[in-house]
């Protein structure tokens, strides 16, 4: 049985070649969108872990939060930076997954985040119907295949065009986003513990602006997640 399993890998293989997303190699499991190498060479924060970690001190009295983390350190022109490239702009929606799955676990074994559903950061819905997916709905699904909750994408909208945060500062990002998300359905919200999802975090702007609209429903309780942290 061994053996036929590696013939049907070796033969799909040639026919539709698998290549890693970070660094290009053929030398990877059918199932991951990255090799071994690359996976172990991305730097984690371990944040999921720290109460009182970088991530929940950027919203420390700006949004009442229970938890928040990233998983890993995002920094310009590193592996991290090329793989949010090829999840945003290149549509490779499976390493997506693959890096909610690695976020769900941590989130599960750190035991700080026991949350009843996702609700992914959303996109405005002309860029999200450009893109044809928004990336955060792509971590939440991989988040909900480890630890088994729903992902709410029905929640909370995003109708008003927002111009890019990039180049902006804390003050500009902020009112940037100010009065940016709207609350959808405050019903299945209501007396539960919410995690917003994001793929990464800046000035934590956007998620503050999210994550105050959210918290208009009654006894919600929130927490954030995000792929990664960027370094200031």
């Amino acid at each position: 049985m061994h053996l036929l399993n590696n013939l049907k890998e070796a033969f799909l293989h040639l026919f539709f070649p698998h290549c890693c997303a970070g660094c290009g190699s053929d030398r990877l499991h059918t199932d991951s969108q990255l090799c071994f190498r690359c996976l172990a060479a991305l730097p984690e924060t371990l944040f999921e872990r720290l109460p009182g970690n970088p991530v929940e001190k950027t919203f420390w009295g700006r949004l009442p939060l229970q938890a928040a983390t990233a998983h890993y350190y995002f920094t310009k022109r590193s592996m991290v930076q090329h793989i949010l490239h090829q999840l945003k702009y290149k549509g490779n929606r499976e390493l997506g997954r693959q890096m909610g799955r690695i976020m769900g676990l941590q989130l599960l074994q750190s035991g700080r985040f026991p949350v009843d559903a996702l609700v992914p950061l959303p996109l405005f819905p002309d860029r999200e119907q450009k893109r044809g997916y928004n990336q955060a709905t792509l971590l939440c699904e991989g988040i909900a295949d480890i630890i088994n909750v729903p992902v709410w994408q029905d929640v909370v909208t995003r109708p008003l065009y927002t111009s890019t945060q990039t180049r902006k500062g804390r003050m500009e990002r902020w009112k940037n986003m100010e009065g940016k998300f709207l609350l959808m359905n405050t019903r299945p919200l209501q007396h539960h513990k919410i995690l917003l999802v994001d793929d990464v975090i800046t000035t934590g702007a956007t998620l503050e602006a999210c994550g105050t609209v959210l918290l208009q429903s009654e006894a919600v309780e929130l927490y954030v997640a995000a792929l990664c942290y960027a370094v200031r």
